[in-house]
Formats: structure tokens, C-alpha cells, sequence
């Protein structure tokens, strides 16, 4: 091991620039060309023993052919920049496209299979300096590396130069646990820089990514290209002579074994016009057809919005329970269990509804009359989803506060249903706390134009929000902070277009700081307040609340997308542990999206995007079973195939926790027609039947 680590540092110098900054790199000017020459013309010094590096015939002529390149004639003076043929660039694009896809790759791996002790966002440094402490070296905070015999070695200490002929330092023994340096040695994680989240190792799986033979890597090929056999050296840094020869072939391995694995119930959620605004059941001899398949595959019941525009739709406290009755005694009647969602939201305004239940009749009255009794965005466009946390304790609905409303039609649901509480039938309720029923500010609504991935807007200017925040303000001390950010871009702007939100913007100013604290705290007391008289109408049952997973720009040092949602989350603070502390406060469980996406289908799909759902699924999971509380999920985006099964159960059954967490319960979107297509549901059946840790036939 100690001489393959020997190979590791002998990583040539076009290879660090190109490979490991994981950017499109143009070799443009002298300076840079003769540094190719001589590397190419001689062997390299390694800090780790002497090791020469032989540069593969292509390099070497794609070398020489910069150099003998004439010189730009634009403009007048031999410094200007010498311009290359575009056909090279686009090869150069193609081959760093190839070669981040194979890194990207390879830290998944090491990541899922390795547990290597690693931050969140590890770049390659610490992934390779995990992999050398493994093999029994050291590695000092500035980089140097050496065998652990040399222990003793001052951390300035300069390399000696390189020997054809390099003693090989007996292996020390392997450490306990992968990534821990020996005894006496420095770690490059003892020094951060600040503040680190928990650490990302994602469950080991028995496969790492999709369980598929061909894996195209983005930006594979042109149409109308044929791409050439893969080479067998799949994690070759160098590149052949063929720039089209990025397809690789991935072995289809075993699939995980759940058999044994602890009992995780399934629910499905039910179609969103169930009931109708007329409180009427729809097609209840359908729906009981279907509820009978879903019990016949072993679902452990069904989930249910029980819609505020339906229920109090014309009038103040008076509410039409009889189409939510009837539905609850068909689902009785099929012997399955129910959750029930406090929708306190609008229905219609999502990607994928069919259907559209507005707030009640009266609510819509008073706001157009008070339009800042919604959420508001830096125009002055209100959004009608859902009302504005700062109408919480504002008597501006007709006498009554929004916390008295929202308690009044939870009180009034626990009386009317108190028999399916007694008797079981209803075992959770999710207490809708935002758009969608999420813990979150609608940041990013559809109806003002919003596309992914746009980071999304704040949603803090309406008068009752922007009076918090000037008393805010002032309690600090700084009257003028009594604003919004005015450089944090629009509904579709990225990061690095914005002043407030590109790498080292002004969100993390002294001023950023406030906003994005007082921003977040608005959410969190929001969420306190709403569950402390949930557990006053709901008393003795379990209660849920929803946490949207928003996973775009999750690799950028923002978090653009989740600081406008009200997740004050950027790369150097955990912004999901005060959230789950409020929930532990409470005894609410925590009901996580997006469990079922992989990371590299977004790279390959909006690599712009930076989006990184599995990390982030890991960093809430933590958040929350870091303070004891259980952890539900749901699917963000519908799925009938094998792979997002897979997927899902890795995250709601780590292997080989240590605790043995797993997850609570798993929500599947949505019961439809393709759902009970037979080839789906034959799939479905083998998905809950290895959540509930049975035996089902292994893909091979």
C-alpha cells in the first residue's frame, strides 16, 4: 500500500491544474508552455520520496504543438496572447468534462464505501491525504507528505530531491478507522478554517451509483458521434489521442440484501382532489379498489391533505367535515392507517398539481383589501400560497390572529375525528407550516416565473414582516439595517451574477449576518409557535412537520437557494440543527424530502446548478437524529424505477450505523394510474417488502 500511495504523489503538474481545480483550464500563454515543456522534458520532484514522471506520447506532441504555434497577430507588441483553434479548445472542454466526471466519481465512492472521515464539501486534497494516512503516512497541514517513519520530521522541513531509486518506509499499522492519522501526526481537519458541519459519510452501498451497465458522462459526445470502446483503465487521469472517448463502462454490481433490517412503515399519499371543494369524496368504489391493492402489497397505510379552502371555505369556524368523514371510514374499512396533513396552504401553484384549491373564500376578501397578510417579494408582488408569518399574531382576520385560526381548525378536526384517534386509524399529524405544507418562505414560486435553478427571491416586504425586521434592526443598533438585501439578484438569477450571494458577497458581512439571522429566526419561531398549540389540539398524538429539501446550489459557499428560503445554511454554519432543536422541543418528528435522487444525475443534467441532494439529505438526517428526534421522508419527484428504490432505502437504512438510525416512516407521491400500472406495482411490492426488511430476489 505504502508504494501505491508513492504512485498517488507522483501526479504530474498539467493534472493538478487541470484535474484536481476541476476547471477548464486554457494553456494559452509562454510561460505556461515551457512549464509543459520542461515537465515533459524531465522528471518531477515528489515530496514523498523520489518518483519520475513520464509524460504519455499525446501530451508530448499536444505540447509541442503549442509551442511551435505562431503568435497571435492581434494587436500590436509580442506580449499579446496567442489565440488556439477552436477545435482544441473544444477538445480541451470535453477532456476536463471527462476527467471531472471520473473525479466526481471517485469521491462518491470513497465517500459511500470508504468512510473516510471527511467535511461535507472534502475537496480531492483531503480525500487523498485520507487515503495516504491509510496507508500509514503523514501529512502536515501545508501539504507535506511522509512516511510515518519520519514521524519526527519539522513540518518545514524541504524534500530532499528525487533518486532513481526510492526506499520504501516498512508500513506502519493501519489505524482503527479509515482517515485517522497515526498517533503524534497532524490532520489537515484539525485546522478549519471555521466552523465545520457534521461529516458527510453516506451509507456504505452495496453499488455506487445507478445500478446500470452504461453510464453516459455529460457532455459525452456530439450527435451524430460514434463514441469508441471505453479503456480499460477507467480511473486514468490521461487522457488516449481520442477526445470522443468518453463513454465508461460500469460493472452492474450486487444489489444490497435489507432482510433482517428493521421494520420502516410505507405510506402513499393520496391523489390532491380526493375530496373535492365541495367536501365530497370522489369516486369512493375507485379509490376503495385501489386501497385494497395497496394493502394486498403490504403498504402500512395513506397519507391525506385535508385542505383549510375546502373545509372553512365561506365562513369563519364553520367547518364541512363530511367528505374527509367518508374518506376515513373507506380507508378504515380497508384496514390501513392514515396521516393527516394540516394544509394551511394553496393548492395549484406547484409543478404537477391538477388541481386548484385556493385559501378560503374569506381569507381571499380580506387580502384584497390587505395584500400584506401574504408573503411579498422586493416588487411588491404578493403570493396568495399561503399567509405572511407576520400576520402570526396580528388580529387582522376578522378579529382573530393567523395562530388562533390555525388553532381553532385543528382543535375543531380532533373533535370531529376523535374515533379514528381512539381506535388507531389516524396515526400522525403534519402540521402545514408553509407553501406546500413546508417549514420554509416560498422563495420560489412558479407563478412569478421561477425555473430551476434559480436561487429564488426573499420573501420579507411585507409591512408586518418589514416592521419586524426595523425592530430588529433598531434593538441592534443599527437603524439603517431595517432593509432587505438590494444586490441578491431575481427569481433566476445564479450566485455569482448577485452581490449579496456570490463567493464572498456580502451575505457574509456583519449586515448579511443580521439579515440572514433575523431572515431564519422569523422561520423558526414560526414553526414554534404553530407546534406548541398543535400540541395543545393534538395532545397524546404524534405530530410531523415537512422540511423541503432545496438542494440546488448546495456545492456553492452560499447556499443561495436555501438562504432565501430561510435556511441559513452557507458552507461555514449548520443552519438545520436550530430547526431540529425547535422540533425536539416539541416532539415533532421531521419529514424530509428527496431521499430518492442521486447527486451525479444532476451534475449530468444541470451541472450549473451545483446541486448535491445526497449531501444534503445526509447533513438534515444527522441534524435531527443528532438530538434524538425521528425522521420521516417522502420522495420529491415521482419514481417507478428500481434505482430511486435503492436509493431511498440506502438513506432510510444506513449500513453499518453505528446507533442503527433509520428512518421512521417513507411517504410515497402519489397514488395515480401509472402507480397501478402492473409492472410499477409489481416493482412497488418489492420496494415496501425490503423496507419492512423482508426477502425479495437479489438483481445480480
Amino acid at each position: 500500500m505504502a508504494q501505491a500511495m508513492e504512485k498517488l504523489g507522483g501526479t504530474s503538474e498539467e493534472e493538478e491544474e487541470e484535474g484536481m481545480d476541476m476547471d477548464v483550464k486554457e494553456e494559452d500563454d509562454d510561460e505556461e508552455d515551457g512549464r509543459i515543456r520542461a515537465m515533459v522534458a524531465g522528471d518531477v520532484e515528489m515530496g514523498g520520496g523520489g518518483r519520475y514522471f513520464l509524460a504519455p506520447p499525446d501530451l508530448l506532441q499536444e505540447s509541442g504543438d503549442r509551442a511551435d504555434a505562431p503568435a497571435s497577430a492581434s494587436g500590436s507588441g509580442s506580449g499579446s496572447r496567442r489565440s488556439r483553434p477552436a477545435e482544441e479548445k473544444e477538445r480541451t472542454k470535453l477532456r476536463e468534462r471527462h476527467r471531472r466526471a471520473i473525479t466526481g466519481r471517485i469521491l462518491a465512492g470513497l465517500r459511500r464505501h470508504g468512510n473516510y472521515n471527511l467535511r461535507v464539501r472534502a475537496d480531492i486534497n483531503e480525500v487523498i491525504a485520507a487515503l495516504a494516512r491509510e496507508a500509514g503516512w503523514v501529512v502536515l497541514p501545508d501539504g507535506t507528505t511522509f512516511p510515518s517513519s519520519q514521524a519526527g520530521r519539522p513540518a518545514a522541513a524541504v524534500p530532499t530531491p528525487a533518486t532513481p531509486t526510492a526506499t520504501t518506509a516498512p508500513p506502519s499499522p493501519t489505524p482503527p478507522f479509515r482517515g485517522i492519522a497515526p498517533a503524534g501526526a497532524l490532520r489537515t481537519l484539525d485546522h478549519p478554517s471555521g466552523r465545520l458541519k457534521g461529516v458527510f459519510t453516506p451509507p456504505i452501498s452495496a453499488y455506487d451509483g445507478h445500478c446500470r451497465s452504461v453510464v453516459p458522462v455529460a457532455g459525452a459526445s456530439r450527435a451524430g458521434e460514434k463514441v469508441a470502446d471505453s479503456s480499460p483503465l477507467i480511473g486514468s487521469s490521461t487522457d488516449s489521442g481520442n477526445d470522443k472517448q468518453l463513454m465508461d463502462l460500469i460493472p452492474r454490481l450486487p444489489e444490497r440484501d435489507f432482510a433482517g433490517s428493521p421494520y420502516v412503515p410505507v405510506y402513499v399519499m393520496l391523489p390532491l382532489g380526493v375530496v373535492n371543494t365541495y367536501c365530497e369524496l370522489v369516486d369512493p368504489d375507485s379509490l376503495m379498489e385501489q386501497l385494497k391493492k395497496l394493502k394486498s402489497i403490504g403498504v402500512d397505510g395513506v397519507m391525506v391533505d385535508c385542505w383549510w379552502g375546502i373545509v372553512e371555505a365561506h365562513t369563519p369556524q364553520q367547518y364541512n367535515w363530511k367528505g374527509y368523514m367518508h374518506l376515513f371510514q373507506v380507508v378504515r374499512d380497508a384496514k390501513l392507517k392514515l396521516q393527516v396533513v394540516m394544509s394551511f396552504h394553496e393548492c395549484g401553484g406547484k409543478v404537477g398539481d391538477d388541481v386548484c384549491i385556493p385559501l378560503p373564500q374569506w381569507v381571499a376578501e380580506i387580502g384584497r383589501s390587505n395584500p400584506n397578510i401574504y408573503f411579498t417579494d422586493s416588487e411588491g408582488r404578493c403570493n396568495p400560497e399561503c399567509l405572511s408569518w407576520g400576520v402570526d399574531k396580528e388580529r387582522v382576520l376578522l378579529g382573530r390572529t393567523a395562530l388562533e385560526v390555525y388553532f381553532d381548525f385543528m382543535r375543531s378536526f380532533r373533535v370531529e375525528f376523535d374515533e379514528f384517534f381512539e381506535d388507531g386509524t389516524i396515526c400522525e399529524i403534519e402540521i402545514g407550516l408553509g407553501p406546500y405544507g413546508e417549514l420554509r418562505y416560498p422563495s420560489y414560486p412558479v407563478r412569478h416565473g421561477w425555473r430551476y435553478p434559480g436561487i429564488g427571491e426573499f420573501q420579507c416586504y411585507d409591512s408586518f414582516l418589514q416592521k419586524s425586521l426595523k425592530k430588529a434592526a433598531d434593538a441592534r443598533g443599527h437603524s439603517v439595517w431595517a432593509r432587505g438585501p438590494h444586490n441578491a439578484g431575481s427569481y433566476n438569477s445564479q450566485p455569482r451574477e448577485t452581490g449579496f450571494l456570490c463567493d464572498g458577497g456580502e451575505y457574509n458581512s456583519q449586515y448579511g449576518r443580521f439579515f440572514l439571522g433575523w431572515y431564519s429566526q422569523v422561520l423558526v419561531e414560526h414553526g414554534d409557535s404553530v407546534l406548541f398549540l398543535a400540541k395543545l389540539a393534538f395532545d397524546g398524538s404524534s405530530i410531523a412537520v415537512k422540511i423541503s429539501g432545496i438542494y440546488w446550489w448546495y456545492k456553492t459557499a452560499s447556499h443561495a437557494a436555501e438562504l432565501t428560503a430561510g435556511f441559513y445554511n452557507p458552507c461555514n454554519r449548520d443552519g438545520y440543527a436550530p430547526i431540529a432543536s425547535m422540533l425536539k422541543k416539541h416532539g415533532a418528528a421531521l419529514n424530509f424530502t428527496c431521499t430518492e435522487l442521486y447527486t451525479l444525475d444532476h451534475y449530468e443534467d444541470f451541472p450549473e446548478a451545483m446541486a448535491d441532494p445526497e449531501g444534503l439529505v445526509w447533513q438534515v438526517l444527522n441534524a435531527a437524529w443528532d438530538v434524538g428526534i425521528p425522521v420521516a421522508s417522502e420522495n420529491a419527484l415521482p419514481c417507478y424505477d428500481r434505482d430511486s428504490y435503492n436509493k431511498i432505502l440506502e438513506s432510510a437504512k444506513p449500513l453499518n450505523d453505528p446507533d442503527g438510525r433509520h428512518l421512521s416512516s417513507f411517504t410515497y407521491l402519489r397514488l395515480s394510474p401509472v402507480l397501478m400500472q402492473n409492472h410499477n406495482l409489481l416493482e412497488f411490492e418489492r420496494f415496501v417488502k425490503q423496507m419492512h426488511g423482508e426477502s425479495v430476489p437479489m438483481c445480480r
